[in-house]
């Protein structure tokens, strides 16, 4: 007898509640479009490759954000700090300013805004995208790192923001 893979995927939601239980970082994507600052959180963060420096980000094909920041000729990664929760939530929601006060940030070396207080910036150059079902695979190209407060990341895990605890062994 052949094991065989089934004729279709699994619901959404047995598929939702399967990946909640994977914790991963959180980031806010940011850009300038038209001179004005746009933003979006992601847990989707990875690293790409070493040589050329590549990071990526998948990004909800309906996000009302995307075709501003998709248009932009670079971006940055705000990597956050465990004490940020309130900020990447602030990046997660709709149809607010989400650069106005409480949100501190500056513009970056290109123009991108560079959030304040974060673990570290990345800014990108568009290198590559692909749609992967209903999202968008953005790989960026490294052109600046900047480390700022190295120290606890800020995570979600199932459908909340939490903090690293190293395990009292390693």
């Amino acid at each position: 007898m052949t094991d065989t893979l089934p004729d279709r995927a699994i619901a959404a939601e047995q598929f939702k509640q399967a990946l909640a239980v994977h914790a991963s970082g959180v980031v806010v994507i940011t850009a300038q479009s038209d001179g004005i600052p746009v933003g979006l959180t992601a847990t989707s963060f990875s690293s790409v490759s070493l040589e050329p420096p590549l990071v990526s980000f998948y990004v909800d094909r309906s996000s009302t954000t995307w075709p501003q920041l998709g248009g932009a000729d670079h971006f940055a990664v705000n990597i956050l700090t465990s004490d940020q929760a309130e900020l990447a939530a602030r990046f997660a929601r709709k149809s607010i300013d989400r650069f106005a006060a409480p949100t501190r940030w500056r513009p970056g070396p290109l123009g991108a805004p560079l959030l304040q207080d974060v673990s570290a910036h990345l800014v990108c150059l568009p290198y590559e995208r692909a749609v992967v079902g209903d999202h968008i695979l953005v790989v960026g190209l490294v052109a600046e790192a900047d480390v700022r407060r190295p120290g606890r990341p800020l995570l979600y895990h199932q459908g909340r923001f939490g903090r690293f605890l190293a395990h009292p062994d390693s």
